[in-house]
């Protein structure tokens, strides 16, 4: 393992919090979501194999210690994972994962693109304040957008679309909220884990994000850059007809509502996703 990994250099605890926080469920006998404060992680993995599990996303940062409470309470004390999956690398994404590591000595894996964000090599774009929406998108330029540094500890993921550790899953590019953003899919039985490239929570209203009013949405305004990317990566996942969403904010859907939601995301992404204006509207 690396020992010159470092958070960003903006890194910090962000006051955010919702209903759901700590509140986590089953969405199969192998998948479990659990929410810190306002982004959701989830643990792939059947309980009864200690070591034969996956971490997908590490939450908000300062959050490592709740992320080791809940592993120690689904797979049993000094578990640790075969890997973790990076939907993405913004701040409410890897917010623990440098201590995870460190705790786990585990490789981490993201897509290619993403790889200059979580190597110290290049910076988000800043939040964008100005676009329209909620409490949330003002309070945006609060949120670190400078990179993580995993070193040698990132690796990309494998060109054939397989996720190490997950066998049966497949991870797509679903770029626009952020360049080598992905989502997760298994055919078996047509689960998806999001990320970012929808959600079911407005979250740019911070009144909505505190109560979790569930709706989808397209991806957080004020940390998208590329809406035409956006609107594809949403009509490649619609595509897919998933029985059941874990989205990276928000709470998990299902039949009917995710199905018919997703399928008016995909018609009018330009009314119901992509802002009248902001920094990133072309």
């Amino acid at each position: 393992m690396d020992n010159y990994m470092e958070y960003s250099k903006d890194n910090k605890f962000i006051p955010v919090t919702s209903v759901t926080t700590h509140i986590g469920g089953e969405i199969a006998q192998d998948l479990y979501y659990f929410t810190i404060q306002i982004v959701n992680i989830c643990l792939f993995g059947n309980p009864e194999q200690k070591d034969e599990w996956v971490l997908i996303d590490t939450g908000m940062p300062k959050s490592a210690d709740d992320i080791l409470s809940l592993v120690e309470r689904r797979f049993g004390s000094n578990s640790r994972p075969k890997a973790i999956i990076l939907t993405h690398g913004h701040f409410d994404h890897v917010g623990a994962v440098v201590d995870l590591v460190r705790h786990w000595d585990v490789p981490v894996f993201a897509h290619e693109l993403e790889l200059p964000y979580l190597t110290g090599n290049k910076s988000y774009p800043e939040p964008d304040s100005t676009v329209e929406g909620g409490l949330v998108a003002k309070m945006s330029p609060i949120f670190p957008n400078e990179p993580i540094n995993l070193e040698s500890n990132v690796e990309q993921l494998p060109s054939n679309g397989t996720v190490p550790g997950m066998h049966g899953w497949r991870w797509i590019h679903t770029p626009g909220h952020s360049p080598g953003h992905i989502s997760l899919f298994r055919d078996e039985d047509r689960s998806l884990i999001v990320g970012d490239a929808f959600v079911t929570v407005r979250q740019d209203s911070l009144y909505k994000v505190l109560v979790q009013k569930q709706e989808i949405c397209g991806p957080p305004r004020y940390l998208t850059t590329d809406w035409h990317n956006a609107w594809e990566s949403v009509k490649k996942l619609e595509a897919l007809k998933p029985k059941v969403a874990v989205t990276g904010h928000g709470t998990p859907m299902t039949g009917e509502l995710l199905s018919n939601g997703l399928r008016t995301l995909v018609q009018e992404f330009d009314r119901i996703a992509i802002p009248d204006y902001g920094r990133y509207i072309n």
